[in-house]
């Protein structure tokens, strides 16, 4: 693909996750500077892969900032137009309770928030919601059914949004816009398939603990909502590259223009293609 050219610079968090690293990928092939987070530095497999996409060796500039460590994100903020917060944190040991990743998830979005209020430069943070968030809840807040993504998810959403409007130091104010995406597949440039692909395809590929998150989100929504990854990260750039103003929350991407590639067939088809590439689809006529 052609690179377009700009002079923007933008930064994302999880730049080495599933969403991450193809939004990272498309940035940089439209022309923009990309500062990317990841949680180490030091681990070859992560940044080799970052840095071996085109246009890498001079566009992207990678930070080391983990989700529970929130303040480490600042200096990747810097002189950033725009912030798109996609990374979210998930259990990375047995130990780890529900409350200690809910609190890391609503530290990482008001940390976040409150350097792009300090950086003069960041205009708008676009924050990667789930369709999940979306669901009904009691009178307390909270649907006593929900699992700890499900609730992270929810409150972090919340806390981000309370910042929109607020003033920054330059004298604007900042914009927040939320993205709710549904269930993701289509595709992956990872070398393993993403756990909201193998949730898709879990009936495929008989995976009972997938199969238990899909049938959880069909209790949840009433029905199984899911979307492309390339049509996920083509919405992430529009909502940064809007103009300021508009009415984001009663507005529908396809109001503003915004073109699906990719229908239901497309996305299954393609997600189990992918899945077949890399074997956890495997002798079966679909």
């Amino acid at each position: 693909m052609e690179k377009q050219e700009t002079s923007k610079i933008c930064c994302v968090t999880g730049g080495s996750g599933y969403l991450g690293y193809w939004l990272v990928k498309k940035l940089l092939e439209k022309g923009y500077t990309v500062h990317a987070t990841i949680r180490n530095l030091d681990d070859e497999s992560k940044v080799g892969f970052l840095k071996s996409l085109p246009g890498a060796a001079t566009n992207l500039v990678l930070f080391q900032s983990d989700i529970y460590n929130p303040h480490e994100f600042k200096h990747a903020i810097q002189g950033c137009e725009f912030v798109f917060h996609v990374a979210t944190p998930m259990q990375t040991t047995d130990t780890q309770s529900s409350q200690e990743i809910i609190k890391a998830a609503i530290s990482g979005v008001r940390s976040i928030a409150e350097s792009c209020l300090q950086s003069p430069a960041v205009k708008r943070i676009i924050y990667t919601a789930s369709v999940l968030g979306a669901s009904p809840l009691t009178k307390d807040g909270f649907n006593v059914n929900s699992c700890t993504y499900t609730v992270s998810k929810t409150l972090a959403e919340k806390e981000a949004l309370r910042y929109n409007g607020e003033a920054n130091t330059n004298g604007g104010k900042l914009e927040v816009l939320s993205l709710a995406c549904g269930l993701v597949g289509g595709e992956t440039l990872l070398s393993f398939v993403p756990s909201s692909m193998a949730v898709m395809i879990s009936q495929l590929i008989g995976n009972l603990s997938t199969f238990v998150a899909l049938e959880y989100m069909e209790q949840l929504l009433g029905s199984i909502p899911i979307v492309h990854i390339d049509d996920v990260c083509e919405a992430h750039v529009l909502m940064g590259e809007e103009k300021e103003g508009i009415a984001w929350d009663k507005s529908k991407l396809v109001k503003m223009g915004f073109v699906y590639k990719y229908d239901m067939e497309n996305i299954l088809d393609d997600s189990v293609k992918c899945g077949r590439r890399l074997a956890v689809v495997v002798s079966l006529n679909c």
